[in-house]
């Protein structure tokens, strides 16, 4: 007789207990799926992984910890999410993925982005306006360069006040990042002695409705931008880099240049990025996406 296959989730709570409940959607569905395929199903906090080979895993917002192994991750929005082999953004297949060549049902994506804009910043569209200052959402680590990144997030706000010798600046701390004494120094240094530059904490959605465009390393601030239809300079990599002005492809100076005189095609754009590129979990077809998505990783559903 052969013995069923298991699979695991590795969830953090409040995931785990909801997932155990049976009380979210998008989990719960995957269980559903797995289940009529004929495995066991799991579920574990994170660190019952280690030391250990996990089989067939799913892992929220972490990299997998050997080939069977996937990570889940909300595509920015609920109800859509990622199934990818990485939790590196910049390496999902979507990342990869061309868009300029995409096929795009134009009724239908204005629709969607009509409905989404109203979904989620329905009390700030009314206050759209190019303002005349940049918005520049900080994340964290911000004295550090990392991999992914073309410089730190400190230096990243210099070249925005080089570029930048007019218009005025306002950088947002992220409300639920810990800064340490040094980072909130330097910050506070440059902000003396730039009288442009603006530091504030969180704000994010007034403060895209009224900026001229978003400059960040990869924040979702950035792709949240796009329903307020406001250009944006990347300094990292992600995966919703495709109608923005890349640092890394460009050069910061030319990046700067195009930033200014790009106009995308925003509806577009997030249709086919949310809609056709992530899982839906509202959508009735939801369950046969999530199958077909594990089936092109190897796994016997």
């Amino acid at each position: 007789m052969t013995a069923k296959p298991h699979a695991t989730f590795f969830l953090p709570e409040p995931l785990l207990g909801a997932a155990r409940a049976g009380d979210h959607n998008f989990l719960g569905q995957i269980e559903t799926v797995l289940r009529e395929a004929g495995f066991e199903v799991g579920f574990q906090p994170p660190e019952a992984a280690r030391g250990s080979d996990p089989g067939y895993s799913l892992f929220h917002m972490r990299e997998p910890l050997n080939p069977r192994g996937l990570t889940l991750r909300r595509a920015y929005y609920y109800p859509f999410w990622q199934i990818q082999r990485s939790n590196e953004r910049w390496q999902w297949d979507v990342a990869q993925a061309d868009f300029a060549g995409a096929e795009i049902d134009r009724a239908e994506s204005a629709r969607f982005y009509g409905f989404w804009q109203k979904r989620l910043f329905a009390e700030h569209l009314g206050a759209l306006s190019r303002d005349g200052y940049v918005y520049v959402p900080l994340q964290g680590r911000l004295l550090e360069r990392r991999s992914f990144q073309h410089c730190s997030p400190i230096a990243m706000l210099h070249h925005v006040l080089q570029q930048e010798p007019r218009r005025p600046v306002i950088a947002a701390l992220h409300p639920k990042e810990q800064y340490d004494a040094e980072e909130i120094a330097t910050l506070e240094a440059l902000e003396a002695g730039t009288e442009r530059l603006e530091i504030r904490i969180g704000e994010m959605a007034p403060l895209l409705a009224g900026c001229d465009y978003v400059v960040s390393q990869n924040s979702g601030a950035a792709f949240a931008g796009f329903f307020f239809g406001k250009p944006c300079v990347l300094f990292g990599r992600v995966d919703f880099h495709h109608i923005a002005a890349n640092v890394a492809d460009l050069g910061v100076a030319a990046a700067f240049e195009r930033v200014r005189e790009m106009r995308p095609d925003y509806a577009g754009y997030l249709w086919w990025f949310l809609q056709c590129r992530a899982i839906n979990a509202g959508r009735p077809e939801a369950p046969e996406r999530i199958r077909a998505r594990l089936a092109s990783f190897g796994w016997p559903v």
